[in-house]
């Protein structure tokens, strides 16, 4: 026997040369790993089992949520591939629009250089530079976590495959008359200069202002004293009996600028609990009074431009921030006697960017948006129906809500890095009387400057990542629809409820059957992560620290789905422990089994049940461990298949360490040392023991590994990776 065991489990010197090896070997291939956990040539009858990773943005550096969700989609895929499932996970990234137009165009500033000044098509092969330089290294930090994925089938949001089915999806929805161009109010950022959903709004709390104003006979309650402005209607609850007999007269309003004429309207969007039950409706700057517009054909009044700047329709504010208007505006109507009282620390939510934290200001604009209610009703019934699960089952009330109270989504963005809408119009004017939408415009037309929502290209991944639209696609036809889709229940709407839409509009099938949703991951007193508060747990320093294995089971064991994970540095140290108790466990056995004791079966077959074991000579200590073995068995694989992940893991780490090493390992130095059952012993030894390294490997892949290439040097019938083995069953 090779006694080739070092003393401990050294993590950094072997990691990354294990996951190269797994790579050149082409186990990440669903066809390679398939055939030979099959034993054969031949793929196996089995069902694919496929993940689409959710490409992580091309301007990201791995983060402790990054670590969580992949180790989750990890476990999921390597417990498939030891089933015989071929199993696919897809890798890639996002392009960001956005967030990467920023980044480089603060770099450019940084040069001396202006994006305006060196054009549109310079300044998108400068972020083309920059992705392929710098761009991407996140997907690198991946390989770290040990995500087993296909590199092969690598793909890119702005990549030529996933751009032509952007295309072809836009074509698709506005043939269908599901997208169109109309004005309407909008999330405006002024900051970003560009449009944004209603869903990439982020609100948080401040203290303000909360001014009560004599309006005509109303006294109305507002934090913005400066839209008023652009009032053109009051608006009531049709039940409020208070102002039942106002409705549908006009009033003359006195204002800063002079008096204007209001009309009321009863609508069902006003609360009658909110201030005096009357608010005054600012259509071009709400995006609630829009829609109370629309309804009731009131007029439109812009006041606030797309800087954020009080227009010149604004008289002696012209050119203000809303801020410096709001105290002019605010000082002008306590002399007119217009302020009844003001509330002072009053908490309201303040929409800003998801991007930037800049303040969003909404203002009319002339945007491409997408019909969303007839695409959710078929999202609804997919669920509704259980052709869709969503794991915890409580987020499909969330999601059910969502859909219930959509708005069409606003997927133009004013960008120049992204999918350009493939529009073109007959005049630089962008007038809509003669328009083109598709990849081959008449001579002399002019292509729509924004680009798309970088959510609308994302919202196709599951299918365009396997070829679609070519629906004949190898790919396609064997791995669509996708299996189970794991991702942040932060992103419930941004993302998974728009590709369950997009997939049935597109393909005609579910993008995938299952969504498992996992929370945040918080520190270990419950805290939110943050670089202000000291607490971010960066993964490759962990890494590097206590090794992978350890920080996948620690974010594995604890974790529930749905809901946020507690994790510090004390856990992962915790499972470092348990990596060590593996490798010496292990070294045990190699030490006390000698070559010629387990050679049953041919070399190379993944098999180590046919060890021959002589059911006369077990003791009492082999039928009980046999037993707890089966028990523990039976328990892992049923969590596994129900998404109980830390169940599991919990399971395994109960068993092995404290039942298998605790207990049995001990219990068999006594064994190994009688001449008539020993070789029984090293038998169940080393069944245990390599049966327990694969349900280990899911959670922990690299010590399972390292251990398993130990073992063959004395078990010849072991398959040539523990990636490539067979679950026991």
């Amino acid at each position: 026997m090779k006694k080739t065991f070092n003393k401990n489990w050294q993590h950094l010197e072997i990691e990354s040369k294990l996951y190269n090896n797994w790579e050149q070997s082409g186990y990440f291939k669903p066809e390679i790993s398939q055939k030979l956990s099959a034993g054969s040539d031949q793929l196996s009858a089995n069902k694919p089992f496929v993940i689409a990773i959710p490409p992580p943005n091309v301007t990201g550096k791995l983060h402790i949520g990054h670590a969580y969700g992949t180790t989750l989609q990890d476990l999921m895929i390597r417990y498939h591939r030891l089933l015989g499932d071929a199993s696919l996970y897809i890798p890639g990234m996002d392009h960001a629009g956005i967030a990467t137009q920023a980044v480089v165009d603060k770099k450019l500033r940084k040069e001396g250089i202006n994006k305006n000044d060196i054009g549109r098509e310079k300044f998108v092969e400068e972020v083309w530079k920059w992705k392929e330089e710098s761009g991407g290294k996140i997907l690198q930090q991946l390989r770290a976590i040990g995500a087993s994925c296909d590199w092969d089938r690598e793909r890119f949001t702005l990549d030529a495959g996933l751009s032509d089915a952007v295309r072809q999806a836009f074509i698709h929805l506005y043939e269908k008359d599901l997208i169109y161009r109309g004005l309407r109010t909008v999330n405006w950022c002024p900051k970003c200069h560009t449009a944004i959903a209603d869903d990439e709004v982020e609100y948080k709390k401040e203290i303000g202002k909360f001014y009560w104003i004599k309006y005509g006979p109303f006294i109305l309650a507002t934090s913005r004293p400066e839209t008023k402005l652009g009032d053109t209607a009051v608006a009531v609850h049709p039940g409020d009996k208070r102002y039942k007999d106002m409705v549908g007269k006009k009033y003359m309003i006195p204002g800063v600028l002079g008096d204007f004429e209001v009309e009321v309207v009863a609508d069902n969007a006003v609360d009658p609990n909110f201030g005096s039950g009357a608010v005054k409706v600012t259509p071009a700057h709400s995006i609630i009074d829009f829609e109370i517009s629309q309804r009731h054909n009131i007029p439109i009044k812009q006041v606030i431009d797309d800087r954020g700047r009080m227009m010149e329709n604004s008289g002696k504010y012209a050119g203000m921030t809303t801020k410096e208007a709001r105290e002019e505006i605010v000082a002008d109507m306590m002399k007119l006697g217009l302020i009844d009282h003001v509330d002072e620390n009053y908490e309201h939510n303040i929409a800003v960017c998801y991007r930037c934290g800049g303040q969003i200001e909404p203002i009319p604009s002339k945007q491409w948006f997408v019909k969303m209610k007839p695409l959710a009703e078929k999202a609804r019934q997919a669920v509704e129906s259980g052709e869709i699960e969503i794991i915890p089952k409580r987020f499909e009330k969330v999601y059910f809500h969502w859909l219930d109270n959509i708005r069409d989504w606003c997927v133009s963005r004013q960008l120049w890095w992204g999918h350009q809408i493939p529009v073109w119009y007959s005049d630089s004017e962008l007038s809509e009387e003669k328009i083109y939408v598709g990849e081959n415009p008449p001579e002399g037309y002019i292509q729509d400057e924004d680009v798309l929502d970088t959510w609308f290209s994302s919202a196709l991944w599951p299918f365009s990542t396997l070829g679609w639209p070519n629906g004949s696609s190898e790919d396609y036809q064997r791995f669509y629809p996708t299996t189970v889709m794991e991702t942040g229940y932060d992103i419930l709407f941004f993302w998974v409820a728009r590709m369950i839409m997009m997939g049935q509009e597109l393909t005609g099938k579910i993008p995938f059957k299952t969504v498992y949703l996992h929370g945040l991951v918080r520190d270990e007193h419950n805290r939110k992560m943050s670089k202000s508060l000291g607490n971010a747990l960066d993964p490759l320093d962990l890494i590097a620290k206590y090794g992978t294995d350890a920080l996948r089971m620690g974010l594995i064991i604890g974790s529930t789905p749905g809901q946020d994970v507690a994790i510090g540095e004390s856990k992962i140290r915790g499972y470092r422990n348990f990596t060590n108790k593996i490798w010496n466990a292990s070294r045990f056995v190699s030490l006390r089994v000698t070559d010629g004791d387990l050679q049953s079966g041919e070399q190379g077959e993944s098999k180590i049940s046919d060890l021959n074991i002589d059911e006369k000579l077990l003791t009492k200590d082999d039928r009980e461990i046999l037993v707890l073995y089966k028990t523990a068995k039976d328990q892992v694989t049923k969590h596994l298949n129900k998404f109980e992940f830390s169940l599991a893991g919990e399971s395994l780490y109960n068993f092995f360490w404290h039942t298998f090493c605790d207990q049995y390992i001990e219990k068999s130095k006594l064994q190994l040392d009688d001449e008539k059952i020993k070789d029984n012993t090293k038998k169940i030894l080393i069944k245990i023991l390599s049966e327990s390294l694969i349900m280990l490997h899911p959670f922990a892949p690299f010590v399972t590994e390292a251990v398993w290439q130990e073992l063959r040097e004395f078990t010849p019938n072991l398959a040539e990776s523990i990636m490539i083995s067979t679950w026991p069953k």
